[in-house]
């Protein structure tokens, strides 16, 4: 919960803005949870919805009026956000997925015609803006994209980060510069244009090969490129980019300018100029900015696709980063379980998970940092989907029940994804039967065949029908793609009932994704069981080509929490031959304790 001192200041603010509004006479103000580059994990300077109402998850959409305040949020986050929350008068508006425009209609239902709703267009996807203008216009009201009221009330706000960029070389990058802005420039023929501008920072790292540390655990960094037939233009901050780093990108085409100057390059296109934009990964502000003259072409960034397939020295990178990632898993599991089955222990609790499991993927080669905020939950916090410890408020691990820890890393070669459940103390029957059911969805579609081209979304139901069986489900989508050495959450693929089966959904050769169901069950505990798993050529038949999965992650399956009773024989073998490859990757990289826990965690059942 938060601090009575937290909940003064939350008020405060909330009166700012409301004064602000007043001056400017809008009737409501929003703001999304997005940055200039409509990013997931934000810079401090954008983190204005959790500066405005202490929620911090990572999607949601602040609205305030003059009378009421709210955060919209889908069901991921809601119990966090009811606990964020408490002791104000925002309140959590409970949406049903990441994908839905409630907000809209609310706020074009809430607002009179001839009233004014205001939001900046430099942190307003263009898809979003456009629903948003037809809504509101619908009902006569007024939508003033042009003003940012946070820099007039956040004092303190934080400035852009000033962390330089580096280079991602070989043997870890497998494709040159000049290769991929070969293949940009390829595509962009065949879409009929001479310019294209990308705003996504993990688009642009992977475009130009660079990588940064300007958001939290996705090594990117802030900047917008345009590229055109001969040359290529980087928007990124001065100071950023060394300067032996400039020459070579100066030598391969690619001249760096202020960040600032992007949206100004863009209304100084020539005319009868054709822009190519991706409208799913643009702000409205930057859309606004194209001059008048320009003939701007909608599509998928070129990129977008490339990125998502892997190619197969990237994948063996990426193999070998999971030993390494298995191996500090195994060097982690033999220090805790010890602790676990001590009872004259000293008091553990969630933030020490965080800390050891990150210290144990430190020590591993060619580690950067996590791949994204450790989640550890124990019985109760365990039903949070994107619960985070914090040491004033975790539990501590103790008694019977279940720990959830779902965790990943940021290597040179690849980026890692995983959640574990293991007991703690002597599981009950029905956290068994539960962790069983999860098992068998996350088999159910490791196992899958399916014809190449096959929309993602497509495959959620084959995950969940073990669970549906039971007459249980989760919320959240089963599965997302995950990047190299990028985002841990990467597109275009989705595994997830709330993604529409797009053709760009479509599944291909290279690409890695996230196989997680889950169970949840409020207030006693929540499992979620995660591989990552790598789209592969199967076989061709008379119907077409077949991919399957290729399990990449490597860490055992506690058995301790599965009813074996429950598994087909299919399953059964299934589990142990995943164990015996674990055994036979892992064992060459531990030692000690840790080869002890490995060989004792993949005994076959």
């Amino acid at each position: 919960m938060s601090t009575p001192e937290f909940q003064r200041a939350r008020d405060e603010r909330l009166a700012q803005l409301r004064s602000a509004m007043a001056r400017h006479g809008i009737d409501a103000y929003i703001v999304p949870s997005s940055d200039p580059h409509l990013s997931e994990y934000l810079p401090g300077h954008w983190k204005g919805r959790e500066w405005l109402s202490g929620f911090t998850g990572s999607v949601g959409t602040f609205i305030a009026t003059a009378h009421f305040a709210g955060v919209w949020t889908d069901g991921r986050y809601w119990t966090q956000a009811e606990t964020e929350l408490g002791g104000s008068e925002i309140q959590l508006m409970k949406i049903p997925g990441a994908a839905s425009q409630l907000h809209v209609d609310w706020v074009a239902a809430n607002v009179h015609a001839g009233g004014t709703v205001a939001v900046d267009a430099r942190v307003l996807g263009l898809a979003g803006a456009r629903l948003l203008r037809e809504a509101l216009d619908a009902r006569g009201v007024t939508l003033r994209t042009d003003i940012d009221l946070l820099d007039e009330v956040w004092s303190e706000r934080p400035a852009l980060p000033l962390d330089p960029v580096f280079e991602h070389l070989a043997p870890h990058a497998m494709v040159t510069r000049l290769e991929k802005l070969a293949a940009t420039r390829a595509a962009m023929e065949a879409h009929g244009a001479g310019f294209h501008f990308i705003s996504t920072l993990d688009d642009i790292a992977y475009l130009f090969n660079l990588r940064g540390s300007d958001v939290s655990f996705n090594p990117v960094f802030l900047a917008h490129a345009l590229i055109g037939r001969a040359d290529a233009t980087l928007f990124v901050g001065e100071g950023k980019v060394p300067h032996e780093l400039r020459a070579r990108l100066e030598h391969d085409g690619v001249h760096l300018a202020p960040y600032a100057n992007a949206a100004h390059a863009l209304a100084s296109l020539p005319d009868g100029a054709t822009l190519l934009v991706d409208p799913r990964r643009v702000t409205a502000g930057m859309r606004d900015a194209v001059a008048q003259g320009v003939h701007v072409l909608e599509a998928v960034n070129p990129t977008t696709f490339a990125k998502s397939r892997k190619q197969e020295g990237e994948a063996a990178n990426v193999r070998a980063a999971m030993e390494q990632d298995g191996a500090a898993l195994c060097e982690f599991f033999s220090w805790l379980e010890p602790l676990l089955a001590n009872p004259g222990r000293a008091p553990l609790n969630e933030v020490d998970i965080d800390t050891h499991i990150t210290q144990a993927r430190a020590r591993r080669p060619n580690f950067i940092s996590p791949s994204f905020s450790t989640i550890a939950g124990f019985n109760a916090n365990g039903a949070i989907m994107h619960y985070r410890a914090a040491p004033d408020s975790c539990a501590v691990i103790e008694g019977d029940g279940l720990l959830l820890i779902d965790s990943g890393g940021q290597y040179l070669g690849g980026t890692t994804d995983i959640t574990r459940v293991i007991p703690v103390g002597t599981p009950s029957e029905a956290q068994k039967r539960d962790t069983t059911l999860v098992l068998k969805g996350l088999i159910n579609l490791s196992s899958t065949r399916f014809p190449r081209g096959t929309r993602s979304p497509m495959l959620d139901a084959i995950a969940r029908a073990p669970i549906w069986a039971a007459g249980i489900d989760y919320g959240h989508g089963t599965g997302h793609g995950v990047g190299y050495f990028l985002n841990v959450h990467e597109g275009p693929q989705s595994i997830s009932p709330s993604t529409p089966p797009d053709p760009h959904t479509a599944m291909e050769p290279g690409m890695i994704t996230s196989i997680e169901p889950g169970i949840y069950r409020p207030g006693r505990w929540g499992i979620r069981i995660e591989n990552l798993v790598l789209n592969r050529p199967h076989e061709t038949t008379e119907f077409g080509e077949y991919l399957a999965f290729e399990t990449l992650t490597l860490c055992p399956i506690d058995t301790r929490c599965i009813d074996r009773d429950i598994l087909r024989p299919d399953e059964i073998a299934w589990l142990n031959d995943y164990h015996a490859t674990v055994r036979t990757r892992l064992a060459p990289h531990v030692e000690g304790a840790a080869r002890d826990w490995l060989m004792l965690r993949t005994e076959a059942i």
